[in-house]
């Protein structure tokens, strides 16, 4: 696998040494990251990729992004990158003390380009650990990722690829890394940013352009989604996709280990945003909900 990388203002080998030690991203995950689709050598939602990774700087209480910064190291990396599909953007507090305190130091930017494969299905399990929609990291693409990497080996040791997670009411939240849509009674349902769920990239534009094209899509109340629709799921009485950077909007193929079938309103909407996408590869930000 191809993987380039760029980091204080040069690209970089591979292997090559680029981090202090003493790095607060390091040492105690005290950063920010986006992970956007490349599709024919560019970025796809760049400008909403980095207008979330600005609100996520700054709700952890870090100094804003350089956005032309970043866009140049985007741009150096797409521009010797060959059959790219992938780009990460990462942004630590740069050097710090050993604890949770900052240090004062100047951030540390670097940005991986890859040509890893497409995510062409989705295996997804329940998990028994639950999402805390209070936490002050909630709906923020954090570097502090411990809490989804063991969920992730959960869902792998069941055969899966992605773990679903409720909030702390019980109600369904999200992936580890993906946002959920379910079908039911004819309409499509995301549960609501309240629930503690990223504010998705690819669940804001299936939002909009699912309603511009006539799908019946929506933000449920909260509350609205309770864990239990995924038993409906399993049974056959409804449908669920995830939606991410790397899968798009995925209808699930299995959940706890059930097969499923496909949700019609899902398929729809699965095409018609591969279709907007194809027309408007950075579709200007709106506000989320």
């Amino acid at each position: 696998m191809t993987t380039l990388v760029w980091a204080g203002g040069l690209l970089r080998g591979e292997d090559e040494p680029i981090v202090s030690a003493r790095d607060h991203g390091l040492t105690v995950g005290d950063g920010v990251f986006e992970t956007a689709e490349v599709v024919r050598g560019r970025v796809f939602a760049l400008t909403r990729h980095l207008r979330r990774l600005e609100y996520s700087a700054v709700r952890m209480g870090m100094a804003g992004i350089d956005e032309e910064l970043v866009r140049e190291a985007v741009g150096e990396v797409i521009a010797v990158g060959t059959g790219l599909t992938r780009v990460r953007i990462t942004l630590t507090s740069g050097p710090g003390p050993m604890s949770s305190a900052r240090g004062d130091g100047e951030p540390t930017l670097v940005v991986v380009g890859t040509d890893a494969p497409a995510l062409l299905t989705c295996r997804a399990v329940r998990v028994p650990w639950r999402r805390n929609e209070r936490s002050p990291l909630a709906g923020v693409k954090s570097t502090s990722y411990g809490e989804n990497v063991v969920m992730m080996e959960y869902a792998r040791a069941k055969g899966a690829d992605e773990a679903l997670i409720a909030n702390t009411h019980g109600h369904l939240c999200e992936g580890t890394a993906s946002n959920v849509l379910i079908e039911r009674d004819g309409e499509v349902l995301t549960p609501p940013l309240a629930s503690g769920c990223l504010p998705g990239i690819t669940r804001g534009l299936a939002l909009e352009w699912g309603a511009e094209a006539g799908v019946p899509v929506r933000v449920a109340a909260p509350g609205e989604l309770e864990m239990g629709v995924l038993d409906d799921v399993v049974a056959g009485r409804a449908f669920a996709a995830v939606t991410s950077s790397t899968r798009r909007v995925q209808p699930l193929a299995a959940l706890d280990g059930a097969e499923l079938e496909k949700g019609p309103l899902l398929s729809r909407l699965a095409a018609v945003f591969d279709n907007a996408a194809a027309l408007d590869s950075d579709p200007a930000p709106r506000q989320s909900k």
